[in-house]
């Protein structure tokens, strides 16, 4: 591996908090909405929803800066950039189809889709760098979670 260039690493730290917190915003108020559904056994308070995605995007900005800043093949960060750049593009979309929108189904398929864009990543990379893979099993280990919780949401709703 390369040196690590505190900056950069910033940079895709700062840049998969924003589109958490762009995604936020675009959703509206998502306590309420949360609050007015049927949920599934095991649903947590509505405030344990940023503190994870929160820690989640700063997982996700170093697995992906890791990636880019690897000695390895051009080719193979570049499509495992892309694929982290298209599950990052999903994970936007979805609270603002579930929240804003309140598309339980739409949101629901999201959902796993999401969860096997990222597992297809953290493959990915796997295949470059170790250590960017495994700072991906907590946010597939929620992802499975908010899979269950986005299909129940829709079951009972």
């Amino acid at each position: 591996m390369k040196k690590i260039k505190i900056t950069d690493l910033l940079i895709f730290i700062v840049t998969a908090e924003l589109v958490g917190a762009l995604s936020a915003l675009f959703s509206g108020n998502f306590s309420s909405f949360y609050a007015e559904n049927i949920r599934p056994p095991l649903s947590p308070p509505s405030w344990l929803f940023p503190v994870v995605w929160a820690v989640l995007y700063a997982l996700m900005g170093i697995s992906a800066y890791l990636i880019w800043n690897d000695k390895g093949s051009e080719i193979r960060k570049a499509t495992a950039l892309k694929l982290y750049f298209a599950q990052l593009a999903v994970n936007f979309t979805w609270s603002i189809i579930f929240f804003r929108f309140r598309l339980l189904k739409a949101a629901a398929v999201t959902a796993v889709l999401l969860l096997a864009l990222v597992i297809i990543m953290a493959l990915s990379f796997r295949r470059i760098n170790k250590t960017a893979a495994r700072l991906n099993i907590p946010y597939i280990l929620w992802l499975m979670f908010a899979s269950y919780l986005a299909i129940g949401v829709y079951i009972l709703n």
